[in-house]
């Protein structure tokens, strides 16, 4: 119900200054956003590349030598910090992104959300891919 009473009532617009606020405002929450996606990419092709790496090696020799953690496990950790630091970082974004939209006219869609999602899926596909052994 508030949402129907807040979209009915028209914002007084607003001056130049405040417009240019709330825009650099957005920007900053877009460049964050960007900063967590690449953290994410970073953990998620850091697994990836262990698990390929220590996959090759044994291979290459046989003999293996049995660790606390294994790379694969070693791997879906990682990949998997990676996808959660990154949901963690798109809830936040939106959060925010809904509370400037609130305080002050539309904002246009997020370009970094996107993003975020193209990269949330090449990590699912990276984890699947590790817990499957592909």
């Amino acid at each position: 119900m508030r949402a129907a009473i807040t979209a009915a009532v028209k914002l007084p617009p607003t001056d130049t200054n405040t417009q240019l606020a709330v825009e650099r405002t957005r920007v900053a929450y877009e460049r964050t956003l960007m900063a967590w996606i690449r953290t994410a990419t970073g953990l998620i092709s850091f697994g990836f590349t262990i698990y390929k790496f220590f996959e090759f090696e044994t291979t290459k020799n046989p003999t293996a030598v049995h660790h606390l953690i294994s790379p694969r496990h070693f791997a879906m950790i990682m990949i998997g910090i990676g996808l959660v630091a990154l949901s963690l970082s798109v809830v936040d974004h939106r959060r925010h992104l809904q509370r400037l939209e609130r305080e002050s006219n539309a904002t246009p869609p997020s370009i970094a959300g996107v993003v975020a999602t193209l990269i949330a899926i090449m990590g699912l596909l990276a984890f699947v891919a590790v817990l499957f052994g592909a």
